[in-house]
């Protein structure tokens, strides 16, 4: 037989012969990298117009229900914690397990618009009186409402809390409980926010579209500020989100809420309070905090006076918590997402991922919104407008009617004392 006269292959040379062709870069290949690069560019610019087109549709539709008054927002904000309710819902839902507990669905729903009753019950009850004061059928059944409201929300609670226990499953325990506790959970989320939503669209739009805005110029700074010139990452758990677009962001987020406060604040459309629920055109005095102050400038400026709204150093605040604490209810959606290995919440918005996505900051600033108007914008001392809405939402008619014969005696004894 020929012998074999071939030098056995050793590790020294099969490494020498890897280094060779590692080295060796193929001509082909590198145009194949220079074409993934034009296509992942080509990419990010698609996204970005298709993420521009949404926001610009949102913002037209934004635009009409401010226009349309108060209870469109709130009816907007209602449709907006639906379709935010339905998305958390369906995260952790498992279609195997549901099929075999029928109407389990229908249970978390039924949770859902208890607690909505319970929330919307005790923010609105006041405005839906003056609503219906001078119908007097009207205005007992919704007293009688309004008095039973507490009871009702919770032997409605109890029933789905019934409901829950009498279909338990064996082997489906931990399933139906761990959806339990996760359909609790989202109740918390989404009605602590609401509530304070609702509340600071009563309080004047002005008090909802500011802070709302805010978020929007925040997210929109951030995203341009970061595809431009990000380079440095900001956090681990959202690593897209870079210090240059944070920075920025925050800057143009608080000149935004200086700015944007004069011209919200020049609409009595925007901060009347709507003490009912009607939906007519409101007239009111604007007060101290929209009526404008002028400070002088200096004499070499072509302007010898500036006009600031008071309401204006108050949105300040708004901008930099809008621009420095909001975000990191982002980052917790974001490490949310990332614990449960999704991309979005849902597909409801093209470029956006769903309503969840978009309403992560706007929830922590809802809550800022209220608890500073409540602090810091609102007087502390009772008012006229005050004590009438507890008169008439606390007392029945005739309780109404006997506080009036009975103050009519005191200020007749008052005046003929005084004489």
């Amino acid at each position: 037989m020929p012998k074999d006269n071939s030098a056995p292959s050793t590790p020294t040379s099969a490494r020498a012969r890897h280094r060779r062709r590692s080295n060796e870069f193929p001509a082909d290949e590198s145009k194949t990298n220079g074409h993934l690069l034009l296509v992942n560019d080509h990419n990010k610019y698609r996204s970005m117009w298709i993420r521009a087109c949404s926001s610009l549709w949102m913002l037209g539709f934004f635009l009409l229900v401010i226009y349309l008054g108060h209870l469109y927002v709130l009816a907007m904000v209602v449709i907006i914690q639906i379709f935010m309710a339905r998305e958390l819902f369906n995260l952790l839902r498992k279609s195997h397990e549901d099929k075999h507990l029928p109407g389990f669905r229908l249970l978390n729903w039924h949770f859902y618009f208890t607690a909505m009753l319970f929330v919307y019950g005790r923010i609105l009850s006041h405005r839906l009186v003056n609503t219906v004061t001078s119908d007097k059928i009207f205005y007992r059944l919704v007293s009688r409402l309004i008095k039973y409201q507490m009871v009702i929300c919770y032997f409605s609670y109890i029933a789905g809390f019934m409901w829950f226990i009498l279909t338990l499953k064996k082997k489906m325990y931990k399933y139906q409980f761990g959806q339990f506790a996760w359909t609790h959970m989202i109740l918390i989320v989404v009605f602590t926010q609401s509530a304070f939503t609702v509340a600071n669209i009563f309080e004047g739009i002005f008090w909802f579209l500011l802070p709302a805005s805010l978020i929007a110029v925040n997210d929109v700074a951030a995203y341009f500020f970061g595809f431009f010139f990000g380079k440095t990452p900001l956090i681990k758990i959202s690593p897209k989100k870079t210090w240059e677009g944070f920075i920025g962001a925050s800057v143009a987020t608080t000149i935004s809420a200086f700015v944007l406060a004069n011209i919200y604040g020049s609409f009595q459309w925007l901060t009347c309070p709507r003490k009912d629920l009607s939906t007519g055109w409101l007239h009111c005095d604007p007060g101290p905090l929209f009526k404008p102050e002028y400070y002088p400038l200096l004499p070499w400026l072509p302007w010898t006076e500036i006009a600031i709204l008071p309401v204006q150093w108050h949105a300040l605040w708004l901008g930099l918590f809008a621009s420095i604490i909001a975000p990191f209810g982002g980052f917790f959606a974001s490490g949310f997402k990332r614990a449960f290995k999704i991309k979005d919440f849902g597909d409801s918005i093209p470029g956006h991922g769903g309503l969840t996505d978009r309403m992560d900051c706007q929830m922590v600033m809802a809550v800022f919104a209220y608890i500073y108007h409540q602090s810091f914008v609102v007087p502390q001392d009772y008012t006229v407008e005050t004590i009438m809405s507890e008169i008439l939402s606390s007392l029945t008619l005739e309780e109404q009617q006997i506080l009036y014969m009975k103050l009519g005696q005191i200020l007749q004894e008052r005046m003929f004392g005084w004489d």
